[in-house]
């Protein structure tokens, strides 16, 4: 089978625009070397690999000579809610079948709110909190301190420091002001859930199956812990992974019920990781990722898979396999 490779690279920002762009502005793209490592275990399998990337580049390329198939791994670029729901947005209209969610799915989940609301509905826990439009002004008047400020459309962590960590109304206002300068659009204000972060990886479908429920354990523990963009940079000297989790088995079924239910009330297909926070044995729901980082050394799904006794060809394969099974029943 001929199969697409869909996905966003990082790239040399221009440098006189350097000092406008924020550090983190390409943190959900790849590098080649993800792009070459999945292509490596397509070509295992049997199949040809052809790298298709993004933009107009990959419109040319699918009206040339389309593939049989796409593995989809493209964040989509600018500022946009549905930044990631344009690759298989087209590929629909094309009638090409891709790997992993569908574009409403991948819509409603990059907006963190609008699939908290989602998620709550089903009665798992969420967080409480506001999201802040450009206009608003920047208070949160119902909602006790400390509070996590963070974009409202982003992944990857991307927006998330440590000082995104607020115990004052002057400190929301300096971490909203920031967010609004470099992110450029709303901003969600959320009570801060003191405990276990926690990270669910599911692949399949009908239903899915949960590889592992995995617990990030920081280093330090002289002050309160958030999973930020400081904090994935340099992994491996700030956190140390769990997986399984060692945590009650009651509370493993829990966590695990809850993930189950954020993936059937969102739409997810084939493959996703879901993230929560744990407070007094009760997961608290904080997003989904339809499209998990596939990075060999850094990406959370895989570090929980190796962890789980499993490679990264195993990891590949699943997905691919879970996605052509549910194209093959769709098509009878």
């Amino acid at each position: 089978m001929r199969i697409g490779i869909t996905y966003d690279l990082k790239t040399d920002p221009p440098d006189d625009r350097r000092a406008d762009l924020p550090d983190d502005l390409q943190e959900e793209y790849d590098s080649p070397d993800t792009i070459e490592g999945i292509a490596a275990v397509l070509r295992g399998l049997g199949h040809e690999a052809v790298k298709l990337g993004d933009g107009r580049e990959l419109l040319q390329r699918l009206l040339a000579d389309p593939p049989d198939f796409v593995f989809n791994i493209a964040e989509g670029q600018g500022v946009s809610r549905c930044r990631e729901a344009r690759v298989p947005a087209v590929l629909e209209m094309l009638g090409i079948p891709y790997s992993g969610s569908d574009p409403l799915t991948l819509a409603a989940t990059l907006d963190k709110d609008c699939a908290k609301r989602l998620v709550a509905s089903e009665g798992v826990r969420v967080p409480r909190g506001l999201v802040l439009a450009p206009e608003d002004a920047v208070e949160a008047p119902e909602l006790p301190f400390p509070l996590l400020v963070k974009p409202a459309w982003e992944g990857s962590s991307k927006g998330i420091r440590g000082k995104c960590l607020v115990h004052s109304p002057g400190a929301l206002r300096e971490a909203v002001a920031s967010l609004r300068r470099d992110h450029r659009q709303p901003i969600l204000v959320e009570e801060f859930i003191d405990g276990d972060e926690l990270t669910v990886g599911l692949v399949g479908n009908g239903p899915p199956e949960v590889i592992g429920v995995m617990r990030v354990l920081p280093n330090r523990t002289d002050a309160p812990f958030i999973y930020s963009l400081e904090v994935k940079r340099d992994f491996r000297r700030q956190v140390r992974y769990e997986c399984p989790a060692r945590l009650p088995a009651a509370v493993v079924a829990a966590v695990e019920r809850a993930a189950l239910t954020a993936w059937r009330v969102l739409g997810c297909r084939d493959v996703a990781r879901v993230d929560f926070r744990l407070r007094g044995g009760v997961p608290y729901f904080l997003e989904v990722n339809p499209l998990p980082g596939l990075n060999r050394e850094t990406s959370d799904l895989v570090i929980l898979t190796g962890l789980r006794g499993r490679s990264y060809p195993w990891l590949i394969e699943r997905i691919l396999g879970a996605a052509l099974r549910r194209v093959r029943d769709e098509r009878g």
